[in-house]
């Protein structure tokens, strides 16, 4: 059973399940979010979608490197949840099932590549206070603890 964080799913909604995955990313006492400015302005775990027939870690690389411009090694699996959301950029209701990972930042390979995203390094608590869903928050602070 992934543990649900937010709403529940609303009964007659239909949604569509959407895979992706996420990295927690340390460097000394900071963390590195993204913003991303539209639809709606959000701070987030870099990472994103899954495509079709593409596995985690290479979706885990891709995703990073487009919403924060860095490479990331030794990614280690932390563990998944799910949460039902409205997706506006895509215009459909989400079940959206997300793995979250450890990695390392290793390069800045240059400027953030995806449009109305930004890179940002926190302070570890601030990153937390800042991130817009409660599963990206249970993650990343049960790391600043040292409990993963």
């Amino acid at each position: 059973m992934i543990r649900r964080f937010g709403e529940s799913r609303a009964p007659g909604r239909r949604y569509r399940r959407r895979r992706g995955v996420y990295a927690v990313l340390l460097r000394g006492d900071r963390v590195l979010l993204t913003h991303q400015a539209a639809p709606v302005p959000e701070y987030q775990l870099p990472g994103g979608g899954v495509d079709a027939g593409e596995a985690a870690l290479p979706a885990l690389h891709r995703e990073v490197w487009e919403e924060t411009g860095w490479s990331i090694a030794t990614p280690r699996r932390l563990g998944a949840f799910r949460r039902f959301t409205y997706m506006p950029e895509y215009d459909l209701w989400a079940e959206k099932l997300c793995e979250v990972w450890l990695a390392r930042p290793v390069r800045r390979l240059g400027p953030v590549p995806e449009p109305g995203h930004s890179a940002l390094w926190l302070p570890g608590p601030e990153a937390v206070a800042r991130l817009g869903n409660d599963g990206d928050r249970h993650f990343l602070a049960r790391v600043l603890r040292g409990q993963v």
